[in-house]
């Protein structure tokens, strides 16, 4: 049985721009190197194609550093997509300039008009929408997605991302319908009580963002111990490089919108 937050048929994506070496990060350790980004992400796009995944490919947005990290601007749920409202004020305009293609695939597309929210944020399982308080998104931000999504029976759930971390996905992504892989800081919380928990080795606490798209685990190269986990549960998993997108604080979730579209001429 497939689940509507695993399995999907879309992903847009965003080539990253020669200005993504003016990325914002928490710590400086270096800038990325253009060249073996664009590189990155064009081996991240065909692993998404090898899932069944039908890629729209968006042009970079020199304007936007980090407009590469699509999945910040909005939300895509199988009812219909929101327009996020990013807490870095930089970043705003990529959400704006998101809204265009959303309205592609959707025939309702609804904004965040209230405080602010990022979907680095936000995981979606099939019972109901988890959102992290962090310095990206506040509980204006969580109150406003609330009221959008009321009426196409999402429950949301307001959490707390862990002190020094940027997103909640930092430290999480979804495997299935019922399991997260989760730092052990993020674990301890309890905010995953319900859910299976597996917990990424330590050391590896890199590895906890990572994407399932249909039977495929889109996971960051490098963490053996916790890809050797994975697959001893029964993962099929495509280790991907992160080096570049990790020295701005991205990830694998960041560099894609996955969705079910809801339009007639979502079959392009």
């Amino acid at each position: 049985m497939t689940s509507s937050a695993t399995h999907f048929t879309h992903a847009i994506t965003r080539a990253p721009s020669a200005s993504v070496t003016g990325g914002l990060r928490a710590e400086d350790s270096g800038n990325p190197d253009a060249a073996q980004f664009a590189a990155d992400h064009a081996q991240y796009i065909e692993a998404l194609r090898m899932t069944g995944a039908k890629v729209h490919e968006l042009p970079a947005l020199e304007d936007f550093p980090d407009s590469t990290f699509v999945e910040d601007a909005a939300l895509c749920l199988p009812q219909g997509a929101i327009v996020m409202r990013p807490g870095a004020p930089s970043r705003l305009g990529e959400a704006a300039a998101m809204a265009p293609t959303l309205r592609e695939f959707y025939d309702d597309v609804r904004v965040i008009g209230d405080g602010f929210i990022e979907g680095g944020d936000i995981l979606v399982s099939e019972r109901e929408i988890l959102v992290g308080l962090s310095a990206r998104t506040d509980a204006a931000g969580v109150a406003s997605l609330r009221a959008l999504v009321a009426d196409w029976g999402w429950t949301v759930r307001e959490l707390q991302t862990p002190p020094d971390v940027l997103h909640f996905k930092t430290d999480c992504g979804l495997l299935d319908a019922e399991t997260v892989l989760a730092t052990s800081r993020l674990a301890e919380s309890g905010c995953f009580n319900g859910y299976r928990v597996l917990e990424v080795a330590a050391g590896e606490e890199a590895c906890a963002n990572c994407v399932r798209f249909n039977d495929v685990v889109l996971f960051p190269a490098g963490h053996p111990k916790t890809a050797a986990l994975l697959r001893r549960e029964g993962y099929r998993l495509a280790e991907l490089p992160n080096e570049q997108a990790a020295l701005i604080d991205g990830g694998m979730s960041c560099l894609s919108l996955r969705f079910t579209a809801n339009i007639s001429r979502a079959g392009q």
